[in-house]
């Protein structure tokens, strides 16, 4: 039995990648903050162990890594999926909020990773890292959030590079609009920061971020199911070859595509474009 860690297993596309490989054969070591998740993980499918795990906390990557190293002596996969959203205007946001973006989406994936090599390495395991088509481009109020993800871009480039004489393989996962928890929670941020900024940023702001708002409110539920990110990253663990990047869904596909064929004077045209309508 082939054993892969999940992070960010309690919701969203990371419980449904552990349901998903606990099905398929896999021993899932599902990384959760609250043994509440855990369990209820454990009950949809035999093959997932539940562990504890605060990955921006070094004493609780090393405890997890203990537990695991317990249970088997390597790890086929590791697959980064632990992320938070956060969003808002440059200029007003709190400096400790894009700390704290960084630090859970880009500095937790790598530290989890530089834990989890020594039993990836024996196995010549496969690295999964989820990613965003947030990666590719960039919208407004999104900056702090794109910008962890092309910061995992980069890193998981370098990785891939550095790994590839031992045999390990790093994919690039890259989603666009799925159906889970993370921009609900986005949308109570933005509400919220727009309540925090000063008068002169409600007066600069407060109907983009009513936009923004409504942008997501409007697209949650719309998304495609996180089964569909499952299958892509039981590819990218499985494959002979399995692909550098994975772009999942038609419309991330399509901005992908669009990144790479406009210049970006007229992509800004185009996104401009979308907040005046969200505005009105």
């Amino acid at each position: 039995m082939k054993n892969v860690l999940i992070t960010g297993a309690s919701s969203g596309i990371g419980a449904a990648c552990a349901v998903w490989l606990g099905k398929g054969g896999f021993r899932g070591f599902a990384g959760v903050r609250k043994k509440a998740d855990g369990d209820t993980l454990a009950a949809q499918a035999g093959n997932i162990l539940p562990v504890l795990l605060e990955l921006t906390e070094e004493n609780s990557v090393a405890e997890a890594y203990k537990l695991i190293a317990s249970q088997t002596d390597k790890l086929e996969g590791l697959v980064n999926n632990a992320g938070i959203a956060v969003a808002g205007p440059l200029e007003f946001l709190p400096i400790s909020e894009l700390r704290r973006q960084l630090e859970v989406n880009v500095i937790g994936q790598i530290g989890v990773t530089q834990a989890f090599l020594p039993l990836l390495r024996p196995a010549k395991g496969r690295i999964v890292m989820m990613s965003s088509i947030s990666g590719r481009v960039t919208a407004p109020f999104f900056g702090p959030y794109s910008a962890s993800k092309f910061a995992l871009e980069a890193l998981s480039d370098a990785l891939r590079r550095e790994l590839v004489r031992w045999g390990l393989e790093v994919s690039v996962v890259e989603p666009g609009n799925i159906r889970t928890p993370i921009w609900g929670k986005g949308v109570a941020w933005g509400e919220a920061l727009k309540k925090a900024l000063p008068d002169g940023g409600k007066e600069l702001y407060g109907a983009a971020i009513d936009g923004l708002i409504r942008y997501v409110q409007n697209s949650d539920g719309k998304g495609l199911h996180p089964d569909e990110v499952a299958k892509v990253v039981e590819h990218a663990l499985t494959a002979a070859r399995p692909r550098t990047r994975y772009v999942v869904g038609r419309e991330a596909k399509l901005a992908a595509f669009l990144v790479r064929l406009l210049p970006d004077r007229l992509i800004d045209r185009f996104i401009a474009g979308r907040v005046a309508r969200s505005e009105e």
